[in-house]
């Protein structure tokens, strides 16, 4: 018997349209202040439609009130993530968690908490925050973000003061407590410089100028500084420039991040129906509190948009509406750059610039210590930042009595990047989307792919970086900076010159930045893809070219995720009559780019070993003969069923650990041919034997089959039951990235640390509502007792997707919907 929905659907849709009238019958919110709930006179109130997996659609008449429900809902899935990023931005961890105990390097890359405590106390009492909200726009955040942010605050403490924490991992703790807007700021400052002083916090913490006890005070006397003139300065002999070149290579490579991204537009003339398509991917950490968190805003009449934010953001970082989507990946622009300074040889703590002697700037930090006594230190600060002793263990910066290094970071006077995804929400083309990131110019560290449903696409790198023209580095760089501006991007300016100071752009909102008239883009091309490389091969066949070196590399070898995608994609854009189901196929094909390459050659090279044996790195004899059938059998995926992907993985990453790229191939690199080369594995290379040999006892010891199915050990655990999880890691090249930490005592990859998070694939099919498939991974809520903690976590094993509902229509007659109206009590 069938049974008529319209009855059911007439009562829903009469029940959206009183929630959609008692919206917008909210009291309108007063003027901003900053207290710990919401402002004026009126309470703050929104309406929360939750469908299937958790997800919220939160509907509200302004952005104060739209903060707020996005706080509150916020803060049901997530409260103790959210709250310990809030110890973290208010310097609060050590007293708290132990001074010696690491943060969840979700907000900086700090090594303990107290030097996060340190860098992050002392951008709080500098007020740099304050300032920053307190700048008019375009330079600062808009009045309708200021409003976001006061209403996320006000939502999540509203949350906090009407409900119990039963999450265990802050249940009853008390570092779980309200915000202020300023906090909200604090951490969106805090995601801003996560490229550029957020991976130099252990350096700028730790920097301290020779000789400390005996600096001179304020009244101190400048002494030989005269004598000193303008004569620049020199690389410190401890300093050697081929090492400082590979570590800051090393340093700023993306693929040494734990956040990285797949991105594909495709254009109308590649698609089935004209309309453009789009598919995100996302690589983010699974843990902590860079996780995303999906959603959907409206403001009736003012915006209505679907997708994920950051944690603790009150925006839509990535998504879709009715006429446009994107997605962003972690870009190759360097996101800082240093100034070598010579110091006044009295005073160490005194530096010149054209002969003229000028004082560091003490911030003094004290930070409390759960059962010790409070630690204080002192931080330097420059006209171009922070000194810092180092950017990572390998590239040290001494502060000795001629020379310290200052950090110049661009988005530390940058919170805009929460605008810039608000007007990306509003857009309603790849127009729109390219006329936001010119107005607000607020993304610090990554690139833009989008489609519309007229078909257009576009790739730019529209991001906030210093402005260092090549000609400026050819002229300013002192010796250090002649090796570490050609191999990363990174300059180092003679600090003492004024003439070597960085200009601006005139379309820049922002003194010392590139305006984004300077920015790689790509309009228009039938497809627009980017794998974390740089922009040059965003389409293989319209190359980028012509941007400086500060942007990323032109001519040079992309990684194999790279060269696996351009071929996958273009192979697709070449098809043509593609639909969001291909974009589907293209996130689980797990296609293997380094098993395409080597399996085969790396098997014959098994099989051509004297007596089926190989000598390990420990100097033992193994026998290898049963891997070879495995390699030659393998299907070339990370599918969970996939046998001897487990085998190839463990070798792979072995052998190109050990053996450089020019021993590897037999064809190597060439820029006329970049997608396929190096090929034709080495079969000669000594590294081949002994990386079968270390894999084949490992998988052994460990008691794993070597063709067992990749599923039964790489998975993760959720309420007692093992989930298996394909895709593969970054040097596989696999599209579906993860990275896991092996773990043989636990079975192989027992956890995911990164990789894919919140994808998306839209399209759209001429009607008013996007065509749209999404999957958070790693669900939406951290609290085990959730029931939206492990969901889409077993979605995602299953390669099954989620049914965006974005139309009223479609939320309002979900079989899940749940409606929860959330109001302030005072």
């Amino acid at each position: 018997m069938h049974l008529s929905t319209r009855p059911i659907l007439r009562r829903v849709a009469l029940a959206g349209a009183a929630l959609l009238a008692a919206t917008a019958a909210m009291p309108q919110a007063a003027a901003a202040t900053d207290d710990r709930t919401a402002v004026g006179g009126g309470k703050l109130s929104a309406v929360i439609r939750y469908t299937e997996n958790g997800i919220p659609h939160i509907l509200a008449r302004d952005y104060a009130q739209l903060g707020f429900g996005t706080g509150w809902a916020q803060a049901a899935d997530q409260v103790c993530v959210l709250a310990d990023g809030f110890v973290t931005v208010a310097g609060e961890r050590s007293r708290w968690f132990g001074a010696d105990a690491a943060p969840d390097f979700s907000l900086s890359s700090a090594a303990k908490n107290l030097s996060s405590d340190l860098y992050f106390k002392g951008v709080r009492e500098s007020g740099t925050v304050e300032r920053l909200l307190a700048t008019p726009a375009p330079a600062g955040p808009t009045e309708d973000l200021k409003e976001l942010m006061r209403g996320w605050a006000a939502g999540y403490n509203a949350w906090l003061a009407q409900n119990k924490v039963t999450d265990p991992a802050c249940k009853g703790a008390g570092w779980v407590h309200p915000v202020t807007t300023a906090d909200v700021a604090a951490r969106g400052f805090a995601v801003s410089v996560l490229g550029g002083q957020g991976r130099g916090v252990d350096g700028i913490t730790s920097a301290q100028p020779p000789g400390a006890a005996a600096i001179p005070g304020p009244a101190g006397t400048p002494g030989a500084a005269a004598a000193a003139g303008t004569r620049g300065v020199a690389a410190p002999a401890a300093t050697d420039p081929a090492a400082a070149a590979e570590a800051a290579r090393a340093f700023f490579d993306t693929a040494r991040y734990d956040m990285g991204s797949n991105a594909v537009a495709f254009a109308g003339s590649t698609t089935a129906n004209g309309r453009g398509l789009l598919l995100g991917n996302p690589h983010y950490p699974w843990q902590g509190g860079r996780r995303f968190w999906q959603f959907q805003q409206t403001i009736p009449g003012e915006l209505n948009v679907s997708g994920a934010s950051l944690l603790g953001t009150a925006v839509v970082n990535i998504g879709f509406n009715d006429k446009v989507a994107w997605s962003h990946t972690v870009a190759t622009g360097t996101p800082v750059n240093l100034h070598q300074l010579a110091l006044d040889p009295a005073d160490p703590t005194a530096y010149l610039v054209d002969g003229k002697p000028e004082r560091m700037t003490r911030r003094t930090v004290t930070v409390p210590v759960a059962g010790g006594a409070p630690v204080t230190r002192t931080q330097w600060w420059t006209r171009y930042g922070p000194v810092v002793s180092d950017l990572g263990a390998g590239l040290p910066l001494p502060w000795t009595a001629q020379t310290a290094y200052a950090l110049n970071d661009p988005n530390a006077a940058n919170l805009r990047g929460s605008d810039t995804a608000l007007a990306m929400g509003r857009a309603r083309s790849v127009a729109g989307i390219q006329d936001a990131l010119k107005r607000t110019q607020g993304l610090p560290w990554v690139n833009t792919v989008a489609a519309d449903s007229a078909g257009g696409t576009l790739f730019t790198q529209t991001q906030v970086l210093p402005r260092i023209t090549d000609e400026l580095a050819a002229r300013c760089s002192t010796p250090l900076g002649r090796a570490t501006y050609p191999a990363s991007g990174l300059a180092v300016l003679d600090g003492s010159r004024g003439d070597c100071a960085i200009g601006s752009d005139p379309d820049a909102v922002q003194p010392g930045i590139f305006g984004p008239g300077r920015a790689p883009t790509l309009q228009g091309a039938p497809y627009a893809e980017n794998s974390n490389d740089s922009a040059w091969l965003a389409n293989a066949d319209r190359p980028l070219t012509g941007y400086e070196r500060i942007w990323g590399t032109v001519a040079t070898p992309r990684s194999l995720r790279t060269r696996g995608a351009v071929e996958d994609v273009s192979a697709m854009a070449a098809k043509g009559r593609l639909t969001v189901a291909d974009l589907q196929k293209q996130q689980f094909a797990n296609r293997v780019p380094a098993g395409g390459l080597a399996a085969a050659d790396a098997a014959q090279a098994c099989a051509a070993l004297p007596g089926g044996t190989a000598t390990a790195s420990d100097g033992s004899a193994v026998d290898v003969s049963a891997a070879c059938g495995v390699l030659a059998g393998w299907d070339r995926t990370t599918d969970s069923a996939s046998r001897g992907a487990l085998l190839f993985d463990r070798f792979w990453r072995r052998l190109t650990a050990s053996t450089p790229a020019k021993d590897l191939w037999l064809v190597p690199f060439s820029a006329a041919d970049p997608v396929r080369t190096p090929r034709t594995l080495n079969r000669a290379a000594p590294g081949i034997g002994r990386a079968l040999a270390d894999a084949v006892a490992e998988l052994k010891a460990a008691g794993i089959a070597l063709d067992a199915p990749l599923g039964e050990h790489q998975f993760v655990v959720r309420g007692g039951r093992r989930l298996p999880v394909g895709g593969g890691t970054e040097a596989l090249g696999v599209w579906n990235k993860i990275e896991a930490p092996w773990n043989a005592a636990a079975g192989g990859y027992p956890e995911v640390a990164h990789g894919s998070s919140h994808i998306q694939a839209v399209g759209w099919d001429g009607s008013r509502c996007p065509v749209a498939r999404t999957l958070l991974t790693y669900s939406q809520s951290s609290n085990p007792g959730s029931p939206y903690y492990a969901d889409q976590t077993r979605l995602y094993s299953e390669e099954r997707w989620v049914t965006a509902r974005y139309c009223e229509r479609d939320i309002l007659t979900s079989p899940k919907l749940k409606v929860v109206p959330v109001r302030e009590r005072r």
